[in-house]
């Protein structure tokens, strides 16, 4: 039986999951929160480098900020694109603004920029709004 661990960005907890339980909207072991409910997870400084080491799904993470006008226009997508998603790959956003570290670590320069992450290792990026299927592409 595969298992896949992935990291709860509310309280820290590694849950370990069977790959064919990962589409039953599975909760955190600890919290209880929900883990893979569809929606992008918002990440900061303070949790990012524990929460993309830890899980063993794919992450795709939006480096983003509030101001920014393509960043707002490709939200909806991303959001989309979570849905998608779900159980098959981790979306997360990172405001640069408020995340200077991370943005930092992978020499953000432009936003949005797209990074594919596979136990912490990039793996793939992409700067510049994109639409839903490019999304999903990158992240898979």
């Amino acid at each position: 039986m595969e298992l896949h661990h992935i990291a709860c960005a509310h309280c820290g907890a590694v849950n370990r999951l069977p790959a064919d339980r990962l589409a039953d909207d599975p909760g955190c072991g600890r919290c209880h929160r929900a883990l893979l409910d569809g929606h992008p997870v918002e990440l900061s400084d303070q949790n990012f480098d524990a929460f993309v080491r830890q899980t063993t799904l794919p992450v795709l993470v939006d480096f983003w900020a509030p101001w920014c006008g393509p960043c707002r226009q490709m939200a909806p997508q991303f959001e989309a694109a979570a849905r998608q998603l779900k159980g098959r790959a981790l979306l997360v956003k990172v405001n640069s603004d408020d995340s200077p570290q991370a943005s930092a670590r992978f020499a953000i320069r432009s936003i949005p920029t797209l990074v594919r992450l596979q136990a912490g290792a990039e793996l793939r990026r992409q700067s510049g709004a994109l639409p839903l299927a490019q999304i999903v592409a990158l992240a898979g």
